[in-house]
């Protein structure tokens, strides 16, 4: 059985499909006038295994409701309760930079594991942790979506040049541009703050005749592709296509990116927003009917 908090819709009606059949449990779900959360669970789901799909996109309001949910589901006698984050939240805090910080990434995982008993996300943002198994204590299924991606690039784009705005995208553009053999560059960003960064890009002329691809797992304030768009643009390069997999997109995002000279930005539909394009519904449903066999 299976249930949506607030799971993106697009997202969650293709889920459904890709499951084939698998029945739709009802959850009520709302908040009081003073913020803290209502569930209400309608359907009986004694010895069953449930599924909660899970928006995490702005999490801190979220994650009570996701935490009760999870402990109602087991009140009621369900048998297991697995957790469908498309995108998972808490990851950026993965290590302990100044004294007195909170491991966030950990102390996250370590709290889902206590509530659930099985995960699945869609690529979350691995950087210093390498494999969700180094936090997690409960099995997990790691989504890929660089096939779609590649797909969406080569109906679109003519003679793309892929590229990482910084290490850690590496592992997001190569896997496209393998797909693709197409060429890939990975440039070196310095941050200096949640919202200033500095990219280094390197000679380009070769490349004057490709369409610069940017790829990244996670958009955000999207100060680090606008950066790199505005230095491929000065480097006489193409108007960039800028791709994320998950378009969490704080205000001003996509003014930001168009004003550095974007072409345009697409992300999944992981989280809900104007450039959701990409479907991983079907990839999605194969990583949570992996836990249902």
């Amino acid at each position: 059985m299976i249930f949506s908090l607030e799971a993106p819709a697009h997202l969650w009606t293709t889920t459904l499909q890709g499951l084939g059949g698998i029945e739709q449990g009802s959850l009520q779900y709302r908040r009081f006038p003073d913020g803290e959360s209502y569930i209400r669970v309608h359907s009986p789901c004694t010895g069953r295994d449930c599924v909660i799909v899970a928006s995490m996109q702005d999490p801190d309001p979220r994650i009570p409701a996701l935490l009760f949910a999870a402990r109602t589901l087991r009140s009621m006698g369900a048998r297991r309760v697995g957790l469908a984050a498309p995108y998972l939240a808490y990851m950026r805090q993965d290590k302990i930079f100044e004294a007195g910080e909170s491991a966030t990434a950990r102390y996250f995982a370590e709290w889902l594991s206590s509530h659930f008993d099985w995960l699945v996300t869609i690529d979350p943002h691995l950087h210093r942790i390498h494999d969700l198994a180094e936090i997690y204590s409960i099995p997990t299924r790691v989504v890929r979506s660089a096939g779609r991606f590649a797909e969406w690039i080569k109906a679109h784009v003519e003679q793309p040049l892929l590229i990482g705005p910084d290490q850690e995208s590496e592992q997001w553009a190569g896997d496209v541009a393998g797909r693709l053999r197409a060429p890939h560059l990975i440039l070196t960003k310095v941050r200096s703050g949640d919202r200033n960064v500095a990219i280094s890009v390197p000679e380009l002329g070769e490349y004057r005749d490709y369409t610069p691809v940017l790829v990244d797992d996670i958009v955000s304030t999207g100060r680090t592709m606008a950066e790199t768009v505005q230095q491929l643009v000065a480097a006489g390069l193409k108007a960039p296509v800028c791709l994320g997999v998950h378009g969490v997109l704080a205000s001003g995002a996509l003014d930001d990116l168009k004003s550095a000279g974007a072409h345009r930005l697409v992300t999944s539909n992981t989280v809900e927003n104007p450039a959701a394009e990409v479907d991983l519904g079907s990839e999605f449903a194969g990583g949570i009917a992996s836990f249902l066999d």
